[in-house]
């Protein structure tokens, strides 16, 4: 019994601790996420490159699209 209650208080000291790091990450962030990825995919860690390729595939999947959506506005 004892020993169910300490597991029960360390997974709810657990979840409160990770609620209040994510209000506090989210308040100091000034970036987007396309930023922060377009640094990482400039910097020289492993797999830069993979994030730079993602961010181009999107992007001209972003375009692909709107031209899509142009062509059945204005047919």
């Amino acid at each position: 019994m004892y020993k169910r209650s300490i597991g029960i208080a360390g997974v709810l000291l657990t979840l409160v601790g990770g609620a209040c790091t994510r209000e506090s990450e989210q308040s100091t962030s000034t970036r987007t996420q396309r930023e922060k990825d377009s640094i990482i995919a400039r910097s020289q860690i492993p797999g830069a490159k993979a994030v730079q390729k993602a961010m181009t595939t999107a992007d001209s999947a972003a375009a692909r699209q709107a031209r899509i959506d142009t062509a059945q506005q204005n047919p």
